[in-house]
């Protein structure tokens, strides 16, 4: 057997993602040379620590990069690891983006449920649950992912913009470019539009160390905007969340959609 095949085997067999855990773009380096290659690992985990899972077709929807308006298609091949790796791009701010197809998890456990929807503070959950008559045990949910990161080629001029996700978090400030002094400014936006009042999650450490991971929680205002502080020689992953509700049309169908938003990048030192 081929190592491409028993790498194949091996992550149809373990890289279904952990629910509940975070799904994000790791670039092997933020601030790359023009032309220089660009390498990254999708990775699921907690807490801005997970392992790096292999590309597979299957569980893909996009894969690509976007610069200066253009969309990039990587061709990923089953397989491959990191799940990014792209011939070099020309001078300016590259969005690589991922989106994962729909995947399912059968709750056994309310208790975890609960749980989810407290740590992610969802508004009048889990009361809704019990209003809408379903039950505690055995009830599914779908979720699909929307990452994105933002890398420097040259100098990293550029802006980040809306990519089409439904879901997504935008960087405000170019954090490779701009002064971010007074903070980091993004926005939450679901079906192109603002998210107010919703929680962000922010997970900070320093780049290429083994320092211990902070992790900090905003509100979006009403236009969909979080600002928060930045150290230099860090970098950050936002997490936000939706959960919608689902009518079944068959037992065993979903009740609930979450879909997640992330993003990552990296403040230089300056």
């Amino acid at each position: 057997m081929s190592q491409r095949s028993l790498i194949l085997i091996l992550s149809l067999i373990f890289t279904n993602p952990v629910y509940a855990h975070e799904f994000w773009i790791s670039p092997v380096k933020y601030e790359i040379g023009i032309h220089e290659p660009i390498e990254a690992h999708n990775r699921v985990g907690q807490n801005f620590v997970g392992g790096s899972y292999y590309f597979l077709e299957k569980d893909t929807n996009r894969h690509e990069v976007m610069q200066t308006g253009k969309i990039i298609k990587v061709t990923g091949r089953n397989g491959d690891r990191p799940a990014f790796q792209l011939e070099g791009l020309p001078n300016g701010l590259a969005i690589l983006v991922h989106e994962t197809t729909n995947s399912t998890l059968t709750y056994r456990d309310y208790e975890k449920f609960k749980g989810f929807v407290k740590h992610k503070a969802f508004k009048g959950l889990p009361q809704a649950h019990i209003s809408r008559g379903l039950p505690k045990i055995d009830f599914v949910e779908s979720y699909s992912r929307f990452a994105k990161s933002l890398v420097a080629i040259g100098d990293g001029v550029g802006q980040d913009v809306s990519v089409g996700h439904e879901i997504e978090i935008i960087a405000l400030i170019n954090p490779y470019t701009d002064d971010v002094s007074n903070g980091m400014h993004v926005q939450v936006l679901m079906e192109g539009r603002p998210r107010a009042n919703v929680q962000v999650e922010l997970f900070e450490r320093p780049f290429n160390s083994d320092g211990e991971v902070q992790i900090s929680l905003y509100t979006t205002d009403i236009n969909g905007i979080a600002i928060f502080p930045v150290t230099g020689g860090h970098e950050y992953m936002l997490d936000n969340v939706a959960l919608i509700p689902i009518e079944p049309k068959v037992e065993g169908d979903p009740v609930w959609q979450s879909i997640w938003a992330n993003l990552t990048f990296y403040i230089p030192n300056k």
